[in-house]
């Protein structure tokens, strides 16, 4: 007679802690960056924030710079994706070009508020640019703006073969995009820092539009 199978339970893996403890170290590098600047987010200032000994910041990150020029990349990817997003969302069916730009234009701003740690960090990394470590700002620009500026450029060029603008050059197009429509907002509110009235802002961003759109009118 055959014997049944033997099941053979799974003991459940513990966590990894060495795992887990660097991913409260990068939090904590990500809190200290936002709220003291590059300068002043030292290892022993992660390892306070972070509640762990400073020996074990410098065991699991013992170059505190590459540490730091991470949490920014992670960061600035994180916000290319979500105006990917937005770009995608708003220009993929255009019913009406003026009021489908005004729509990018204030979907474009909604990161202040949702990565709002994020530009902070930013904030400070600007006011600290020639102090950063060689590459890092190209690192960063190319990881954040510039991706966020080419899935715009992308889109664009959508429109236009829609023969809805006459776009010889996308990526300028982008460019100009951001400085007329959202920077105006952005730079009011100091990337977020300061709250914009609604009114205002509005009325930036549909200025900024129709230039847009006489610019680039078939």
């Amino acid at each position: 007679m055959a014997m049944p199978p033997v099941i053979l339970e799974r003991t459940p893996r513990p966590p990894d802690g060495a795992a887990e403890e660097r991913r409260a170290i990068v939090r904590a590098a990500r809190t200290v960056l936002a709220r003291e600047g590059w300068r002043r987010c030292t290892a022993e200032a992660t390892a306070v924030e972070a509640g762990v000994p400073t020996e074990t910041v410098r065991r699991c990150f013992p170059d505190h710079e590459h540490l730091l020029e991470r949490v920014l990349l992670d960061s600035s990817v994180s916000v290319a994706a979500a105006l990917a997003a937005v770009a995608e969302s708003c220009l993929a069916e255009i019913t009406d070009l003026e009021q489908d730009l005004i729509a990018l234009g204030r979907a474009w701003l909604a990161p202040l508020e949702t990565f709002r740690e994020h530009f902070a960090i930013v904030r400070h990394v600007s006011a600290e640019v020639t102090r950063l470590p060689a590459g890092a700002v190209e690192k960063w620009q190319a990881a954040g703006p510039r991706q966020a500026r080419r899935e715009l450029a992308h889109r664009l060029r959508g429109v236009a073969a829609r023969g809805l603008l006459d776009i010889p050059d996308a990526d300028q197009a982008a460019e100009r995009f951001i400085l007329l429509v959202p920077s105006g907002v952005v730079q009011r509110s100091f990337l977020g820092a300061l709250p914009v009235p609604r009114a205002e802002a509005d009325a930036l961003i549909a200025d900024g539009v129709a230039d847009f759109i006489r610019l680039y009118h078939p």
